[in-house]
């Protein structure tokens, strides 16, 4: 009854590695199990750009001969540089409920870690703050939206109990589109757009990758002094790029430009999870009809994983506008479809501004996840 830790090596191993959490999480109703061709990719150095900037090592944790729980851990040169830190990540955190499981599976990652010479460990991160960040701690009682994670309640006890502890929590909240904006921000907005120096337009796929530079940079700008941020490179740029085009239309992405240079922008994503939900994590032979019938329509729900304003601009009320602005235009767009839910994810805990203005819009906090940390020397 031993836990054996191994290192992923071949594909076999990165097959069960993949395989692993649905072993983990068979008994929840609300955990939806991924893609597993989108997984192997997520994880492949060759096809994930994350890779050109950092280095990982995978583990399966074994009994009896069977994976019954796995980790990451990883090393990004972009996060040591941005925040002049020696600090690793781990993620992709998934196991049983079993102490030994967890703390085999701990010790390999922060042993990996140490070797990198890291002083600090955090996660989860799965891969980074860009991807799927933080452990659930809150709301379990609902499935994830898209690129955020699940997990049952005994992971962080497990955590807590190895001597992890917070480093910061991260808010999402969910928001019905039908409810009306306050009249205050309404006249506030107005104002704005009576000036004519707002211009709020959507994305073209025709010029995509120039407006994807155009959101990255506001994004770099906007987000550049918030905990943990790790700039995007020109490769996941061009990554992104690749996989919007076949997921949003162009309504799903608002750019606002004030005084005719662009200054806040917005990104929405169809709830993916919703589709993928009883196929098992299998499209072939034959649930990608059942999945392509379901993107056909208009999505139950989305997910806005990103809205920025530029620096110049926030702490304003030129900002506030600016923010409301991009949005409205997506929240317009998906209403007019028939999509009336969506998440605000994720929030920093701290971020009180963002936090009180979308409280404002209506919108409620219902999961929490919180990201641990631990020293390393």
């Amino acid at each position: 009854m031993t836990i054996k830790i191994r290192p992923v090596t071949s594909k076999q191993d990165l097959d069960q590695f993949i395989q692993v959490a649905r072993t983990a999480n068979r008994d929840d109703p609300n955990w939806i199990q991924p893609l597993a061709f989108e997984r192997r990719e997520v994880l492949s150095p060759g096809k994930n750009p994350y890779f050109e900037h950092a280095k990982a090592q995978l583990f399966l944790a074994v009994r009896d001969g069977t994976p019954v729980g796995r980790i990451s851990a990883q090393v990004d040169q972009l996060h040591i540089t941005h925040h002049a830190e020696q600090a690793g990540q781990f993620g992709f955190l998934e196991g049983l409920d079993d102490r030994e499981i967890f703390s085999s599976l701990i010790a390999a990652a922060e042993g990996f870690l140490k070797a990198e010479g890291m002083e600090i460990v955090r996660g989860p991160f799965s891969f980074s703050v860009n991807e799927e960040t933080g452990l659930l701690v809150d709301g379990f009682d609902s499935p994830p939206r898209v690129m955020m994670g699940h997990n049952p309640p005994y992971y962080a006890t497990h955590l807590d109990a190895l001597g992890y502890v917070k480093a910061k929590d991260v808010i999402a909240y969910d928001y019905d589109a039908r409810t009306p904006m306050p009249r205050s921000m309404e006249a506030m907005l107005e104002k704005v757009r009576r000036s004519g120096d707002l211009v709020v337009r959507t994305l073209s796929k025709k010029r995509l990758f120039e407006d994807l530079d155009i959101i990255i940079d506001i994004f770099n700008d906007a987000w550049s002094d918030n905990w943990g941020f790790v700039p995007m490179t020109p490769s996941e740029i061009q990554h992104m790029g690749n996989q919007l085009k076949l997921l949003v239309a162009e309504g799903y992405i608002a750019i606002a430009e004030y005084k005719g240079v662009p200054a806040a922008m917005s990104v929405s994503l169809p709830d993916v999870n919703r589709w993928l939900q009883g196929i098992d994590g299998k499209l072939f032979p034959f649930n990608w009809a059942r999945v392509l019938t379901r993107a056909m329509r208009a999505p139950e729900a989305i997910r806005m994983p990103l809205m920025g304003v530029r620096k110049k601009y926030q702490s304003t009320a030129v900002g506030s506008a600016l923010a409301l602005a991009v949005i409205d235009a997506v929240r317009s767009y998906h209403s007019q479809r028939g999509t009336y839910r969506a998440e605000l994810s994720w929030i920093l805990e701290d971020n009180a501004a963002m936090r009180r203005m979308i409280e404002l819009l209506g919108a409620t906090p219902y999961k929490t996840y919180r990201i641990y940390e631990r020293s390393l020397v």
